[in-house]
């Protein structure tokens, strides 16, 4: 067998020229290939997918902005969520993919059942009137009345039952907070029918009455606060001399009540005494 000879200058451009590609090689691993976005979505379709659609804030950065370097050469590029997120009470807490399930869809939040801790990292004002408001609401779990979606708020109505048949859940809203509704307020223009559904007895003798309250909402006497009794002074100031006054101090004594003004000979007859049957 003959043995094929090669010219020595030959052999030794072939070794440098091997060891060459093989520094160049080496250094291009050291430094990383430059990747686009499209280059990772060629076999990562997932994730560019989910950014896309539901990224919020993470569809301004790029994949290699999170992501540094790729495995082997990185051992792990899954980034730690306090890389960017800092400087917030929320952002302290551990465990963030437990209602933050994919980091590339990360406002499409699943909240555990039974959860008011992590809850209370962002809505603390919420807290706050349920704990110096005691009703029936202040125990349970912010999840019990919101369940498992963020920003889920609940209709009243599906589990109080309305005072009224024709009250709507949205009326709900109109005298009662959620996380303080012992606290009960309403605005000026709050229908008088919803009033009514607890206090039928006195709608009833407004709705009858010839006088001027007739035509007043309820709000309109009773302001701002729930079972405020205003004073008839609030209004009429003094109508009657002193000497009247101060023989009947109390309104009521000849006007009765004020969703039932102007009985006062009723009134009258009722204080009156009573006179002796003359003789025969």
């Amino acid at each position: 067998m003959k043995r094929i000879r090669f010219p020595v200058a030959l052999c030794l451009a072939a070794v440098l020229t091997t060891f060459g590609a093989s520094r160049c090689l080496a250094a291009a691993a050291a430094a990383g290939p430059a990747l686009a976005d499209s280059d990772c979505a060629k076999c990562h379709s997932g994730p560019p997918s989910d950014i896309a659609a539901a990224g919020a804030a993470h569809a301004q950065v790029g994949c290699q902005d999170c992501h540094a370097g790729h495995r082997p050469a990185s051992k792990n590029n899954i980034p730690k969520c306090a890389q960017c997120h800092q400087e917030k009470k929320h952002y302290e807490v551990k465990g963030c993919l437990t209602c933050h399930e994919n980091p590339h869809s990360p406002l499409k939040i699943v909240i555990p059942s039974n959860m008011t801790d992590v809850c209370l990292t962002c809505h603390d004002r919420q807290i706050a009137q349920l704990r110096e408001n005691k009703s029936k609401h202040s125990p349970f779990a912010c999840t019990a009345c919101h369940g498992s979606k963020h920003r889920n708020k609940p209709e009243c109505t599906m589990c109080h039952k309305p005072h009224a048949s024709d009250m709507t859940a949205a009326d709900c809203g109109k005298c009662h907070k959620a996380h303080m509704p012992k606290v009960v307020t309403y605005p000026a223009d709050v229908p008088s029918k919803l009033c009514a559904s607890c206090h039928k007895r006195a709608f009833d003798l407004l709705a009858a009455s010839p006088a001027k309250h007739h035509d007043k909402a309820c709000a309109a006497c009773h302001q701002v606060k729930h079972k405020t009794i205003p004073a008839c002074q609030s209004c009429h100031a003094a109508k009657h001399p002193a000497g009247i006054m101060k023989k009947f101090p109390r309104c009521g004594e000849c006007h009765k009540v004020a969703h039932d003004l102007n009985n006062w000979a009723d009134a009258a007859k009722e204080a009156a005494p009573k006179q002796a049957a003359p003789k025969q």
